[in-house]
């Protein structure tokens, strides 16, 4: 009957399929290999988006022994040790795109961008920005969720820019935007000096976008959130709850809304959510059992913890083999999420895995070789 199937329902039915198991029915015949390359193009349509599979965790080794890293499948609640063999530059993750990450070329002083697709092991180097720049912060906006050529833009705010004559390195207080269709770089607009030393100083690379605006979490003292309206080009701080008794603090974007997540020594590990009038309101707790499982018994000390969000899930994790705990949108009528415990990788295929900090990554993986690169 397989064998009789028209090309195009048989594509279809493979849209269906998850990465791995793609992969294994890639390697049956040289009519099925060309038909799950033509899938992808269902997976655009809007009838049937990427997200209809579940977002992988993507554990990404922060000192690097060797060259690979680590995807979790939720559905089969599996390890796979991916080669990361054909970068050709030691790199760190900087956001996802679709199915592509974002990285940053971690021997370059100033900043260099590049992206790959780590299960088509494509990669590309980004255009160099119009001003050189040293930790800046670093947003994205994905303005076309398909997985194959997704449009999008790239904002690049603050930074260290380099020695001018008669003077040393200054804090840049200009924000540049890549444009994927364009594949070029432009200022867009300037920000006030204190916001561009605390992007620098006090921020990681990862931001999360609502709507129009880009937010950033900073450390600076105490937590605080900065925002950057796009359209707009405005700049804006808010405050953080419980800022001054958190020991880990971690934006996310749930549902479309601007969520935060963060726990306090001796306490819980909690996740609030902006509500209108841009007030903070207390959404959901991480279990105890599941809290103190990830924490080893520390007596709910928090700091040490890291997290990842997005609108289909939340992973709080500290290492590769310490486990996580995961609050996962269920896919049901009732769009209710529930709380789960992900074993760490510390072993695949029999063999061991060393124990390692990692970046952790939620990512929709795709085979698809894309027009981008």
């Amino acid at each position: 009957m397989w064998s009789n199937l028209p090309f195009d329902v048989l594509a279809n039915i493979f849209s269906f399929l998850s990465p791995d198991s793609l992969a294994r029915a890639r390697s049956a015949c040289k009519n099925w290999n060309l038909c799950s390359k033509t899938c992808n193009s269902f997976n655009l349509s809007a009838s049937r988006p990427h997200s209809t599979h579940q977002p992988w965790f993507l554990g990404l080794p922060i000192r690097n022994q060797k060259p690979c890293c680590y995807a979790h499948n939720p559905v089969l609640n599996n390890w796979y040790e991916l080669s990361l063999e054909f970068l050709p530059v030691p790199v760190r993750a900087v956001s996802p795109i679709g199915s592509l990450l974002l990285l940053k070329v971690s021997h370059s002083i100033t900043l260099q961008l590049a992206i790959c697709n780590p299960f088509s092991r494509q990669f590309r180097y980004l255009p160099q920005l119009n001003i050189s720049r040293t930790n800046p912060a670093v947003g994205v906006v994905v303005l076309n969720q398909g997985v194959q050529f997704p449009s999008f833009r790239i904002y690049v705010a603050g930074g260290m820019s380099e020695a001018t004559q008669g003077g040393g390195a200054t804090y840049e207080r200009t924000t540049e935007m890549y444009d994927s269709q364009l594949d070029e770089w432009r200022i867009v607009g300037s920000m006030p000096v204190e916001f561009a030393v605390r992007l620098t100083v006090w921020t990681p690379n990862e931001s999360v976008r609502i709507e129009n605006v880009l937010y950033w979490i900073t450390s600076a003292r105490v937590y605080s959130v900065i925002g950057f309206d796009i359209a707009t080009n405005t700049w804006e701080e808010l405050s953080v709850p419980m800022a001054e008794m958190l020991e880990f603090a971690t934006l996310v974007r749930r549902n479309g809304v601007l969520g935060l997540v963060g726990g306090t020594s001796g306490g819980d590990a909690c996740i609030w959510e902006m509500k209108e009038g841009k007030v903070w309101g207390l959404k959901n707790k991480v279990p105890g059992e599941l809290g103190w499982k990830l924490l080893g018994g520390n007596k709910r000390n928090w700091d040490g913890t890291k997290c990842v969000g997005n609108d289909e899930a939340i992973c709080l994790y500290r290492d590769l083999g310490s486990g996580m705990v995961v609050w996962r949108g269920v896919r049901n009528e009732s769009s209710e999420w529930e709380w789960n415990w992900v074993e760490g990788c510390d072993c695949i295929k029999g063999k061991k895995v060393h124990r390692c900090s990692i970046r952790g990554i939620l990512i929709h993986p795709s085979l698809a070789s894309t027009c981008i690169f």
